[in-house]
């Protein structure tokens, strides 16, 4: 008799061996598959960006270009490397004595600071301007001269009002950041469905609810896409900001290294303020795609 009989027998139950799992072979080659497509089609996407690394390796070293303005991408990958390992927060050292995690973070403060006074004041402004006709009409004039006018003639400008300082360079971030904000907002507010806006009435709805119910959710779409523009402007402004009589930053690096004549280390700089302001903007897609996904997806079945 068995042990299973036994203990049936006896009232008593043995311990059951748990059965192995077993895999799923369809499934895990699905997963495998997927995989293995985005790769390809990160690849795809980067194909350019690879190519023309290569090409600029290449003539550089076959002396093409000049080597000493254009140096080959591995010495600005080394340089970048170096400047990477370099953190020295000592007191009296300049930014390009304490490294490019000291010279980073001093160059996001600066460019947080003005974007977020940008949206501060451009998306209320913005608000205002689509809701007010008479207030459109008339700071529409004033709005138009302003936004025509470049950030870079505004320099002296800022610096005049302002002095040498960090007020003077985050308000050149915030002048440069504003407007693709505003235009936004304005534009998304006038745009709204007019037979929302008619049905609503229709039922009665007071002009406050009207708003908050209608008019701002319809704009916010539009409003992110300022919001997601200005983010990338905020950073290539930042450049031009942090050369008035800054003394770290991005900005700042890449003008000193240039003056010094380390072309490998400038071109490095250039190449991290390059990724940041591609990290931000496709950060600011991918939760632009989360949070208004419902665009995409009507009509689709209809």
């Amino acid at each position: 008799m068995g042990n299973q009989h036994i203990a049936a027998a006896a009232g008593l139950s043995l311990p059951v061996a748990p059965a192995k799992e077993q895999v799923n072979v369809p499934v895990l080659a699905g997963r495998i598959r997927r995989v293995w497509t985005k790769v390809i089609n990160t690849a795809h996407r980067l194909l350019a960006v690879i190519l023309f690394f290569a090409l600029w390796e290449l003539a550089s070293r076959l002396k093409v270009v000049n080597p000493i303005f254009f140096p080959p991408i591995s010495k600005i990958v080394v340089a970048l490397w170096n400047q990477l390992l370099l953190y020295a927060p000592k007191a009296g050292m300049n930014g390009l004595q304490r490294g490019l995690a000291y010279n980073l973070a001093y160059s996001i403060k600066r460019a947080l600071s003005g974007y977020f006074l940008g949206l501060g004041i451009a998306i209320p402004l913005g608000i205002a301007i689509g809701w007010f006709r008479r207030f459109e009409k008339f700071i529409d004039p004033l709005m138009q001269m302003f936004r025509n006018i470049s950030v870079l003639a505004l320099m002296p400008v800022f610096v005049m009002l302002l002095g040498i300082g960090e007020a003077s360079r985050i308000a050149i971030i915030f002048w440069g950041v504003m407007w693709g904000n505003l235009m936004n907002t304005i534009g998304g507010v006038k745009n709204i469905d007019a037979q929302l806006v008619k049905a609503a009435t229709v039922m009665g709805m007071p002009k406050w609810q009207l708003f908050l119910k209608v008019v701002f959710p319809g704009a916010l779409p539009s409003i992110f896409v300022g919001i997601r523009i200005s983010a990338t402007t905020s950073i290539m402004v930042l450049t031009g900001a942090e050369m008035i009589g800054a003394t770290e930053g991005l900005g700042w690096s890449v003008r000193q290294f240039q003056t010094y004549m380390m072309y490998p280390e400038m071109y490095a700089n250039i190449i991290v303020m390059t990724v940041l302001g591609i990290t931000i903007n496709y950060s600011l897609a991918a939760l632009e795609k989360r949070v208004f996904g419902w665009r995409e997806k009507v009509g689709v079945g209809d």
